[in-house]
């Protein structure tokens, strides 16, 4: 049998892999050439730089935030084992797992007889951004809502019973996959009596999105274009599915948006359209690494026979929750790459801000700025508001300023008179999006993830999760080591506190990794005790008092980066503790940490916990085996012997009634 870790191996090292770019300088010739503000406070942060105190040094007037409540549950100690562990003082309790009931109908998960059927009306897999929309609408309700979330991607050899390879599953099993993608929306409530989250069975609210059956539009500049045609769709404008989903984000009026991420992993076949060829080889399609079995029964994913199949993934997918009738819409002018999150904020001028981060090592941070401002007082007035606005890639130096540069066609290179990179229209700069990037000079980044904007403070935060590919002569500032196993957190400050501002300051907040390590160059505030530091973060949540908290996916390197289980922590952005970091929650064995979401008093936390038992190596098993369906590291949460190990959405709240982590 092929061993577990083998499929999780190549997971890992697609995104350990930078995409070569031909147009791309280098970081140094890109810094002599850039002009950047002057006078901003802001510290230089040097490969070199050994002291711990680094990551105090805020990147302007720290006095002026708002004062933010401290950290003061007790620390869980840091470990992995079979279970999940919550802070003393708090309760984790499994709300929804893989296979449970979401439409009505569905029937009870029988793991060794999967049909495609079924799955469409139970919860998918690999559960990845959580979303919060409190009922009734336009309310703060902290006990009554619905959950908007994703599902990444599927492991088939611990989804199925005597799984070999991607290429003997049955078609059948394909399906089942297809169908475990997508999303899931699902009405909750909280008991009164027992203070316990439940899902709402039968609701009318309650949807499954996913690849077989949803149809989807294709919405904003791109909409249409020939590049997006296919045999199935003549028009470009109509898309079964969407794919690969990781974090995402909730509207200021409501919907929830999608982000598709790896969704090169899905193609196949041998290109013959050579007018695709650069644009494929920028997103790795396909990366021949990854074998997902899905083109042998779905020709779309062969890029023999359909070569534009590829460029209708990549976007971000708006859908509207609270009408479980509406089709999803993929936003083009949102971008296409490997999309981790879409966070945002509204500007001082009204307008949106959608903060985004294209998930692999050596790619770029986003940010897309509606055109229109945002209509809280009449939902239906914002819903094509995604559709026109300006994208925008960072630069940043290594004295911590930085600058947006806008990705339009006919500005910045982006036109037809490039020799390397023709862009004929606003559609072909934003399918290309990373060759756009690539030609206005932005900034290699260690795998930018789920960038989270506060709303209490004004400031932006860029989780780096890792780059074990970065040179030492390529490491600056932001991206401060060569060999990057453990991330970093940046945190942006916007020129005078505006959003929509094509200038910033930037500083690290924590630089990730062992601290009593000195090779390793962590820096944390010296109060982040052993248990408290981390590696590897990955999705951000800012709960409603302006507080940060950090889920962290070190991937099968768990043992090398940390030697513990990914979790929850909570980390201080200022004052005296600044850079100091709590563990708050812990996964099982062979899980990622995903979707922290809070509800709008912080009385419940919703975390995700992705493929349990899957990121073991069989040498970190006694005696040593891979992890499979029949024999798995963990079989959480069931822990039952016909059960496999299960994804699954967990709520958290407190003992005290109030808010998680007081």
């Amino acid at each position: 049998m092929t061993p577990r870790n083998d499929f999780e191996a190549m997971f890992e090292a697609a995104d350990d892999t930078p995409v070569a770019r031909a147009t791309a300088p280098s970081l140094a010739t890109l810094w002599s050439r850039r002009t950047f503000l002057k006078g901003t406070g802001g510290l230089a942060i040097l490969a070199t730089t050994s002291t711990s105190l680094l990551a105090l040094s805020a990147c302007d007037n720290a006095s002026s935030l708002p004062d933010l409540p401290p950290f003061n549950f007790t620390e869980l100690k840091r470990g992995a084992d079979e279970h999940h562990h919550v802070a003393e003082g708090h309760d984790a309790d499994i709300l929804i797992r893989w296979g449970d009931p979401v439409v009505a109908g569905a029937p009870a998960f029988d793991p060794l007889n999967q049909t495609a059927a079924a799955q469409l009306k139970q919860f998918g897999y690999n559960c990845d951004y959580v979303g919060f929309v409190p009922l009734p609408y336009g309310s703060n309700a902290t006990d009554h809502g619905l959950l908007c979330v994703n599902h990444e991607y599927t492991n088939a050899s611990l989804m199925f019973a005597g799984f070999t390879t991607p290429d003997a599953l049955t078609n059948e099993q394909v399906d089942v996959s297809l169908a475990a993608h997508g999303g899931s929306i699902i009405e909750v409530r909280r008991d009164k009596e027992s203070k316990k989250w439940r899902v709402v069975a039968d609701s009318s609210y309650n949807r499954r999105i996913n690849m077989l059956e949803t149809e989807m539009e294709i919405c904003g500049p791109a909409a249409g274009h020939p590049r997006l045609q296919t045999m199935d769709d003549a028009s470009g404008t109509k898309v079964i599915g969407t794919l690969n989903n990781c974090a995402g984000g909730i509207t200021p009026w409501g919907t929830y948006l999608m982000g598709e991420e790896n969704f090169n992993f899905y193609f196949a076949g041998e290109l013959k359209d050579e007018s695709e060829a650069k644009n494929h080889e920028r997103m790795s399609v396909p990366d021949k690494r990854i074998n997902m079995g899905w083109a042998q029964y779905h020709k779309r994913f062969d890029i023999g026979i359909e070569p534009h199949e590829p460029n209708r993934f990549g976007w971000i997918t708006e859908v509207d929750p609270l009408d479980p009738a509406s089709r999803p819409k993929k936003r083009t002018a949102l971008g296409r790459f490997k999309h981790e999150g879409a966070e945002s904020i509204i500007a001082g001028d009204g307008r949106l801000v959608i903060y985004m981060g294209d998930d692999q090592r050596g790619e770029y941070l986003y940010r897309f700025v509606s055109r229109d401002k945002v209509n809280l007082e009449d939902r239906a007035a914002n819903a094509d508001l995604l559709d026109h606005g300006t994208l925008y890639v960072a630069i940043f130096d290594d004295k911590g300023t930085g600058k947006w540069v806008s990705l339009i066609h006919g500005e910045n290179g982006l036109d037809v008179s490039n020799p390397e990179n023709t862009f004929a229209s606003q559609a072909d700069v934003l399918i290309d999006l990373r060759r756009a990037a690539d030609t206005v000079g932005a900034t290699p980044m260690d795998r930018p993830e789920d960038v989270q904007p506060n709303k209490v403070t004004g400031r932006v935060y860029v989780p780096l999760t890792n780059n074990s590919k970065r040179k030492a002569g390529d490491a600056h500032g932001a991206n401060p080591r060569a060999e990057n196993l453990w991330g970093q957190i940046v945190e942006i400050t916007p020129d005078k506190g505006d959003q929509t501002s094509e200038t910033f300051a930037w500083d690290l907040l924590v630089t990730c990794g062992d601290p009593k390590v000195a090779a390793v160059g962590a820096k944390w505030n010296p109060a982040t005790t052993e248990d408290g530091w981390f590696a590897c973060p990955d999705n951000l949540a800012v709960d409603p008092s302006g507080r940060l908290w950090v889920a962290t996916d070190q991937g099968d390197d768990w043992a090398t980066t940390s030697g513990a289980a990914d979790g929850i922590f909570a980390l201080t952005t200022q004052g005296a503790e600044r850079g100091t970091a709590k563990r708050f929650f812990q996964v099982p064995l062979g899980a990622e940490m995903c979707g922290p979401c809070f509800t709008p008093d912080a009385s419940t936390l919703f975390v995700a916990v992705q493929h349990p038992a899957a990121d073991i190596a069989p040498e970190e098993r006694t005696p040593p085996r891979a992890s499979t369906y029949e024999d798995p590291a963990t079989r959480w949460p069931d822990f039952a012997d016909a059960m496999p190990p299960r994804p699954s959405v967990v709520a958290i709240t407190s003992h005290k009634g109030g808010p998680i982590g007081i």
